[in-house]
């Protein structure tokens, strides 16, 4: 089992029937927007693969399951990789969703396959957009997401230092 581990957070890789388990159980509102070809993607993975399953977000003193986090696929041919995080409505505001997004980053960027992290938001998340700033990600623009519609796309790339993370900010 993967499981990666950031200052109070283990970020632990689900199996396929725990991700789908998971799906079934969010709101309708926040099912609506998980990917369907994502959804397919975890169907037809073997146990074990961190690019297209789901991590539980563990806050470790506690136990708690405080979200998740993904990637929305493997890296594709030219090292690039897409991550996603969630924080349960109850935990917001604490610094697990930058936690986790900074965790699975250095995850992507430690396995020698991804040379870019992407993320996207939404022109409505500000607090995506906080969190993805803290993390030494890079606004690069507006584009179309096929799923999302129009979307902002985050970028870092592995040879930006993530001087947040060093100054423990």
């Amino acid at each position: 089992m993967v499981t990666i581990s950031t200052a109070s957070l283990d970020l632990v890789l689900q199996t396929p029937d725990q991700v789908l388990t998971w799906i079934d159980s969010l709101p309708s509102e926040i099912r609506a927007e998980v990917s369907p070809d994502w959804i397919a993607r975890v169907r037809s993975t073997a146990e074990g693969d961190p690019w297209s399953l789901t991590f539980n977000v563990v806050e470790r003193t506690s136990g708690s399951v405080v979200g998740s986090c993904a990637f929305k696929g493997p890296p594709d041919t030219e090292g690039i990789v897409e991550a996603s995080y969630y924080t349960d409505p109850n935990h917001c505001g604490r610094g697990f969703a930058t936690e986790a997004a900074r965790g699975l980053t250095e995850f992507a960027f430690a396995s020698g396959q991804v040379r870019l992290v992407r993320a996207h938001t939404k022109s409505d998340h500000g607090a995506s957009a906080r969190i993805l700033t803290k993390c030494g990600f890079r606004l690069v623009g507006e584009v179309m997401d096929p799923e999302d519609g129009l979307v902002f796309r985050w970028e870092r790339n592995v040879a930006e230092t993530d001087t947040t993370a060093e100054s423990g900010a």
